[in-house]
């Protein structure tokens, strides 16, 4: 639970609930999941082993004028500790 702390805090990621909005598109969307995942990384270069990281998958729902709740577009995205996606892609609406 430690890393999933982290990884929430240094993204800054929103929770469940929470309103964020498409930089690119300026579309709305609302945070359905937030759960801790593993995520594949680079096998080790010495023994060949696979790695994995820790990672968080938020799960959004596309909010739309006449679409009852949860009905419509979702879609959903790992972030992991080391990468800034959620900030480069999405602002959280107050």
């Amino acid at each position: 639970m430690k890393e999933y702390d982290k990884i929430a805090r240094k993204q800054g990621l929103p929770n469940v609930g929470q309103i964020v909005r498409s930089k690119r598109y300026k579309t709305i969307w609302r945070v359905l999941e937030k759960r801790e995942v593993w995520q594949a990384a680079e096998d080790d270069p010495v023994t060949k082993e696979p790695r994995w990281t820790y990672a968080i998958y938020l799960s959004f729902w596309r909010v739309q004028m006449g679409m009852e709740p949860g009905m419509g577009k979702t879609m959903g995205f790992l972030y992991t500790l080391n990468d800034n996606t959620f900030q480069e892609n999405w602002e959280i609406v107050p």
